[in-house]
């Protein structure tokens, strides 16, 4: 019983260290209390505020100021790295879920909530990166050249833009889940991965990483890793660019085409090649009665940046955003 009420302790103290590991500004219990819901635990102000406290003492954690706003040590970071690996497995298709459910998006009225990627630039890099966005935005390899910007301090989604950054919102794929999940029907994301591009054709995936399997965001560590080479495809039509591959029931098809259309005539793609009842979907299998769909991600344009040599921090699934808040790239 001991051991199990310890267990149930050290998986509180996870979850607060990964939301404090997500976060470049402190937090304080009321705010760890309410993303603590988003993930099922219900754990009170008091409670995390204990909690915070007895991280503090082992150096997980520390207070900045007089409030109780806390940030992550090295310390802190190291534990959420090897404890409880079990528990993080899984993570990122949770998240996925999670924002499912946030988004409210109407296409038709064209308001609600979308879900979004946050990417941290260097104050004096954004208008260089925004250039070679828009440049290369033509192709529409990416979800919507809709975006939001937001100065040090403000907020985006999830994040607090920290000292000497600008932040940049991005819609995720993620939005078309949300939008079909409103309408019935379940889009069942399986994996993310590198799609190779031939001849201006999706041919097959070079890489990939299940969500199920993935304490992070797979188009994080391939866009990390710089494995995309986007501007090329835009340019010869060959090359690799990030998507993730879905499932959606084959009864639900005709009913998911005219939804995704109306997300189109609202601003927001992302389709890229979706499969028949049955039918392999570039070289990838799809479940019985199911049918395969192929979206790209809605980081493919920052992948263009970092292929131009900018510093980008990206906070992927970064929570959600009011449409109305969001511009053109032309306008930005």
């Amino acid at each position: 019983m001991i051991g199990q009420e310890t267990n149930e302790v050290e998986r509180k103290v996870i979850a607060i260290l990964n939301i404090l590991s997500d976060s470049q500004q402190p937090l304080g219990a009321r705010v760890i209390a309410r993303r603590l819901s988003d993930f099922g635990i219900d754990l009170g102000e008091r409670a995390v505020r204990y909690h915070l406290e007895l991280m503090d003492e082992r150096h997980f954690t520390y207070l900045v100021g007089r409030k109780d706003g806390r940030l992550i040590t090295q310390l802190g970071l190291d534990e959420l790295n090897s404890a409880l690996v079990a528990d993080r497995v899984g993570a990122a298709m949770s998240k996925i879920e999670m924002l499912t459910y946030k988004t409210s998006f109407d296409p038709e009225k064209r308001v609600g909530e979308v879900p979004i990627n946050v990417s941290l630039f260097p104050d004096d890099k954004l208008s260089q990166a925004l250039e070679v966005i828009r440049y290369y935005s033509s192709a529409k390899l990416y979800v919507s050249d809709l975006a939001a910007i937001a100065n040090e301090g403000e907020r985006l989604g999830e994040v607090t833009v920290p000292k000497g950054k600008i932040g940049l919102a991005t819609i995720s794929d993620i939005v078309i889940g949300g939008v079909l999940l409103k309408a019935g029907i379940r889009l069942d994301f399986r994996f993310a991965g590198i799609l190779q591009i031939r001849n201006h054709e999706c041919l097959r995936f070079a890489d990939l990483i299940e969500y199920t399997g993935s304490s992070r965001d797979p188009s994080g560590i391939f866009l990390a890793s710089k494995m995309t080479s986007v501007s090329s495809v835009v340019k010869e039509g060959n090359g690799k660019i990030l998507a993730s591959f879905c499932e959606l029931p084959a009864l639900a098809l005709s009913n998911a085409e005219m939804f995704i259309e109306k997300l189109e005539t609202a601003g927001i793609g992302g389709l890229v090649k979706i499969g028949r009842v049955g039918d392999s979907v570039c070289e990838t299998v799809v479940g019985r009665g199911k049918v395969g769909m192929i979206l790209s991600d809605g980081l493919n344009l920052v992948a263009i940046a970092v292929e131009a040599g900018i510093e980008v921090i990206n906070h992927t699934m970064s929570g959600v955003i009011d449409f109305a808040k969001l511009k053109s790239f032309k306008e930005l």
